[in-house]
């Protein structure tokens, strides 16, 4: 079998650059592991012609590559329901807000918002397409996250906040996250209430049908279908040519884009090897730890009682819940993210023991109706082979200073692709489908550079 570029994965960042190859004339094949295309977005059937997504799902303003997509393949979008008050827990204590700030307390707040314009206004000196290059880069990748928080926030209150915020938005842990990809990540998105927030945020749109649309549309655009249940295992190439091998097939093309997380694309066997730069770079980018639930029932009870379905709590295991209903709101649907140490702990306990955490979460906040849903699904996308967590890999201190001109760097004729990859908008939707269009357009250049 032969074309001239092989797509590995058939997420939104591999279809977007194989869609973008064939419109260009190019024949292409795109190789997934899975029996589906979608990558991390994924669609679940709850039956009456509804759906809940179980991976990535939110789109927001500012992210205009996955919006022109979105608009491209015909799909319509709607708002994430935002009416109502929120609820923040911190320890034992539930409270309602309804302002910009989650409300636990003059001190603590006004901490709270310090510490978060003090990371913004760090964030905007720092390069999103090149962290290592910022003047204060060295400093501020030689420490995490965490051990800024103890010197910045002097609030232990507006320091449990603010690790509500962090889990929400990478699933991990400050102490896990290096001080220079925090300030990139916020750098990428524009600053942490937009990463953070659903009204004028990355959360505050959702696609109808569901995110995994998007991928199945842009497959149907292929003139060849994606090849499914194709795990890559290697990838040997020459100065003339790549050849991708699967269990089954091997494909013989002038170019490969490498469309898989950091951990997945870490175990392909590339011959000749990975450069070294590479390869110790993925060993510093793990994946967030990630469970997602979804909590159905017969209607958004909780909109009577004045709440909006979103709550923070540091409490967990459940750490950020958003009503997740369709779109009009029949059934109810609460959304509700394990992430960050919540995560590690259940990934040593049973599915029965998972799913009674979540519900005991739910009745904890919205009541013993809450805790009774007519059906919980759930996905542990840290321990799918083929993903092994999201949303999306993260650096850890001294990677982007030792490692970060490697991310994007083509090996040979093999390029990259991903969500980590992005320039902008890292771990989004918005950030898979730049990183698609990206080595797309960098092969089209060399061929037409070659072909004059």
């Amino acid at each position: 079998m032969e074309c001239d570029v092989v797509v590995v994965g058939a997420g939104i960042a591999g279809l977007v650059a194989a869609e973008r190859l064939s419109r260009a004339g190019c024949s292409v094949r795109v190789l997934e592991a899975r029996d589906r295309v979608g990558g991390r977005t994924l669609n679940a059937d709850i039956g009456g012609g509804k759906i809940v997504e179980v991976g990535g799902q939110f789109i927001g303003p500012g992210q205009h590559t996955i919006g022109r997509i979105v608009t491209e393949l015909g799909l319509a979008t709607f708002g994430t329901h935002n009416e109502g008050a929120h609820l923040l827990e911190l320890g034992d204590a539930v409270r309602r807000w309804r302002r910009i700030v989650p409300w636990s307390g003059p001190v603590a707040s006004w901490s709270f918002v310090r510490s978060r314009r003090a990371l913004n206004r760090l964030a905007r000196t720092v390069p999103p397409e090149a962290p290592w290059s910022a003047a204060d880069a060295a400093r501020w990748d030689s420490e995490t996250l965490a051990s800024w928080m103890r010197r910045n926030t002097k609030s232990a209150t507006a320091r449990a906040l603010l690790g509500t915020v962090v889990r929400a938005v990478w699933s991990a842990e400050p102490e896990e996250l290096s001080l220079l990809h925090a300030l990139a990540y916020i750098s990428a998105g524009g600053t942490l209430q937009r990463l953070a927030e659903t009204r004028s945020g990355a959360q505050q749109d959702r696609i109808v049908g569901g995110s995994q649309l998007i991928a199945q549309r842009l497959a149907e655009r292929l003139p060849t279908p994606p090849l499914l249940g194709r795990p890559v295992r290697s990838i040997t190439q020459s100065a003339a040519e790549v050849v991708t091998h699967t269990d089954t097939v091997s494909v013989r093309s002038g170019y490969v884009i490498v469309a898989l997380p950091p951990m997945p694309a870490a175990r392909v066997d590339f011959r000749p090897a990975m450069p070294a730069g590479r390869e110790q770079l993925l060993a510093r980018m793990p994946q967030g730890a990630t469970f997602k639930y979804l909590a159905i029932y017969d209607e958004p009870f909780w909109r009577r009682d004045g709440l909006s379905g979103q709550v923070a709590s540091d409490r967990g295991p459940v750490g950020a819940v958003f009503d997740n209903s369709p779109p009009d709101a029949t059934p109810g649907v609460l959304l509700g993210f394990v992430v960050g140490r919540h995560a590690h702990r259940l990934l040593r306990w049973s599915e029965a023991e998972r799913a009674q955490a979540v519900r005991d979460c739910l009745g904890r906040w919205f009541g013993p109706r809450a805790a009774r849903p007519r059906q919980l699904i759930g996905t542990s996308w840290t321990e799918d082979p083929w993903t092994r967590g999201c949303y999306c890999g993260y650096m850890v201190p001294g990677a982007w200073t030792s490692y970060g001109p490697w991310l994007r760097q083509p090996h040979g004729r093999v390029h990259w692709a991903g969500s980590e990859t992005a320039t902008h908008w890292y771990g989004s939707m918005d950030g898979a489908a730049s990183s698609g269009e990206r080595p797309a357009d960098a092969i089209l250049a060399e061929i037409g550079a070659s072909a004059a």
